[in-house]
């Protein structure tokens, strides 16, 4: 009969625990080792004792003694201590947030005064003018995307203008990287004061410059902010602090450790999608770090700098940093190119499309500039047929439909299962046709909301009427949408679009789509999932809805992307902790979370004896120039004493060290210089 047990009989139980820890270490404990049902169960008594009853309900003890230390240790090990270490961190942590909360933090507020009507109010007065095909050289025009309002213009700057915005850079960044973690957290502290108290303004002038929805802009720009600075400010330092090593097994005599030195000058080149969070996303982690940061904004969306510029300088101000440590420039791709190539440009993060992140790598080469690209994506959302429709199909919107679809983690696919394709996209189509466009601030003006904004960049809705047209004109099928010129006139807006019937060999599938168009594709299996899902250049993320997590968790690690949420959609944002990276073409490298934060800084390795006065490294006198005869046979016999696998080729390594060490006399280790 196989031994069996149906459970334990518990005797004196607590008498047991404290006679265990009474015997201490150096006493005995009696294990009492049962027969039960043919085989053999065990118990364990010190005074008091329990028993073990087997499927016989039959017991016959056998006593072995051990002593009390096999239990004590492990006891104290495996159990109180970290019980008491997990009692420590929740005390230090709730009493740390109490005190933040009873006592706050003093943090010096800044003013930031409006200019003009265009940052402080909704309407503006400013006529209507398409932008100009061919503007000068000199000149960035900047207009509000979904009102065609002239908002003026920026300087295009040139190549010795950002040479000397570096410049400046440089000197500051050689004064900050000085400062404490104590001052970086108050800068932080101080932005994140302003913008919470600003938000309203934050978000009205990123809508003016890219044409998106206040409240997108509160979701893109706003909180994803603050969600940074609140990370930064909580854990920053303790990822950009000197982290011990293990320092191997011959150096086991010295400690071993790596610090986090900030690289210098960062030049960061960002989209026009996100006017906020691109110029203040990078700030965080850069300046933070101890670097200085030159960010060149698009000239689709250089307008907002002017009063995000201004913001930064006070806050600068506020903490007596320098003022060139964050710097905005403006211009064409000659000042990108520019801040690519300046020899004080340490490090480069450039986000935006392929063609141009080749360009940058390739001026990059040149001054052999370490870059990290975001290059966009083209995310899937798989819809199981388990999925729960009333979670799914909002959050698909939202990921789709959201700054007109003008993400890089942007749903651009909706892979549904064949089983729930028609609830799906019923669901869908009578949503997606409720939706309502046009210019965000105008309607703000007079009490009324849109859903969808204008496209940011011009050209773009020609673009993707250009995607829609092919995709129709072999066999798509239009749902809703799909026609440019049942936009509202007045801006660049391209209709809220559903199509289905999309197949191999049309443009859509394969191109970066980035406007407000939701591709439904269906699948029967996981497997045809997997593989729609994967058969795309672009790598950035992937998003899976089913009831059964298992299932959920076993297809994201299945896609062929940096990022992946279950039952949500790009998540993995919001949680900061985490890196943002993706790819294939949609690049490499990461920003944000640990990896993002120590990727700000060189990692700078130490080693260094931990008793020099007792034991250090020197060099054994057969290895000392000019080497002994028997040089090899001492190094190979140290190598067998450290590294053998068995205890035998380590003894026959120390003996071996041991007759390499006996000095070899000068006769006999001459050499004849004759031969």
């Amino acid at each position: 009969m196989a031994p069996m047990l149906d459970h334990f009989a518990f005797m004196n139980g607590l008498g047991t625990i404290k006679d265990l820890l009474w015997v201490g270490p150096l006493g005995f404990m009696e294990i009492h080792v049962s027969f039960s049902g043919g085989g053999v169960v065990g118990g364990v008594s010190s005074g008091g004792w329990f028993g073990v009853t087997g499927r016989s309900g039959e017991s016959v003890s056998v006593p072995i003694y051990v002593p009390g230390i096999f239990f004590v240790l492990p006891l104290i090990w495996f159990v109180m201590f970290p019980f008491l270490k997990g009692v420590f961190r929740f005390v230090s942590s709730t009493s740390s947030s109490l005190c933040r909360l009873l006592v706050p933090i003093q943090v010096p507020s800044i003013s930031v005064p409006l200019l003009d009507s265009s940052e402080s109010s909704d309407a503006i007065s400013s006529s209507p003018s398409p932008p100009k095909q061919q503007p000068s050289p000199s000149i960035v025009p900047c207009y509000d995307p979904a009102q065609y309002a002239d908002l003026g213009t920026m300087p295009a700057m040139t190549q010795k203008d950002v040479f000397g915005v570096c410049e400046r850079a440089s000197q500051a960044q050689n004064e900050w990287k000085h400062s404490s973690f104590h001052t970086r957290r108050q800068l932080l502290r101080i932005l994140q004061k302003f913008i919470l108290a600003n938000q309203e303004t934050i978000c009205r002038v990123a809508s003016r410059d890219s044409g998106k929805p206040l409240v997108d802009a509160a979701f893109g720009e706003v909180m994803v902010t603050c969600e940074k600075i609140n990370w930064v400010l909580s854990e920053g330092e303790k990822w950009l602090k000197p982290e011990k090593r293990s320092s191997g097994t011959m150096m086991f005599y010295k400690k071993a450790w790596v610090e986090f030195v900030p690289v210098g000058v960062v030049g960061c080149i960002v989209p026009w999608n996100y006017p906020f969070h691109n110029v203040f996303n990078p700030l965080v982690a850069h300046v933070f770090a101890g670097n200085a940061v030159v960010i060149k904004v698009s000239e689709h969306a250089s307008w907002s700098a002017k009063y995000y510029s201004r913001v930064i300088q006070e806050a600068l101000k506020a903490v007596g940093a320098p003022e060139n440590l964050v710097q905005i420039v403006t211009g064409y791709g000659d000042c990108g190119n520019a801040l690519v190539t300046c020899p004080l440009v340490s490090k480069v993060v450039f986000v935006g499309s392929c063609p141009v992140g080749r360009k940058v790598m390739a001026a990059a080469v040149e001054t052999l500039t370490p870059v990290v690209l975001e290059l966009g994506g083209k995310d899937p959302i798989i819809v199981c047929d388990d999925a729960d429709l009333t979670q799914a199909v909002p959050t698909a919107m939202r990921g789709t439909f959201q700054s007109c679809g003008q993400n890089c983690m942007g749903a651009e696919r909706i892979i549904v299962h064949s089983s729930v394709r028609g609830a799906f996209t019923d669901q869908v189509v009578s949503a997606v046709k409720a939706l309502r466009q046009g210019s965000p601030l105008a309607a703000n003006a007079r009490g009324a909301v849109v859903d969808c904004g204008a496209m940011c960049m011009p050209g773009e809705a020609d673009r993707i009427q250009g995607l829609i047209d092919d995709a129709v004109s072999k066999g798509a099928k239009l749902l809703a949408g799909g026609d440019k010129t049942a936009a509202p006139p007045g801006g660049q807006f391209y209709p809220p679009t559903v199509i289905t019937d999309v197949k191999a060999g049309m443009r859509i599938l394969d191109e970066e789509v980035f406007g407000p168009v939701m591709v439904i594709l269906p699948f029967d299996t996981d497997d045809e999932a997997i593989r729609i899902a994967n058969a795309c250049a672009f790598g950035l993320g992937g998003n899976v809805f089913s009831r059964n997590q298992n299932r959920a968790l076993s297809l994201a690690r299945r896609l062929e992307c940096g990022m992946a949420s279950i039952n949500d959609f790009a998540t993995t944002y919001m949680s900061q902790s985490l890196p943002f990276g993706g790819v294939k073409e949609s690049g490499f490298e990461r920003f944000g979370g640990v990896e993002g934060l120590r990727g700000c800084c060189h990692v700078k390795a130490y080693a260094q004896d931990i008793v020099p006065w007792l034991m250090d490294t020197r060099i054994p006198p057969p290895l000392q120039y000019p080497v002994a005869p028997n040089a090899f046979a001492f190094v190979s016999s140290l190598m067998r004493m450290f590294y053998g696998t068995d205890l035998v080729t380590r003894v026959r390594g120390l003996v071996g060290l041991a007759i390499a060490s006996i000095p070899v006399s000068s006769t006999a280790a001459s050499v004849d210089k004759t031969k």
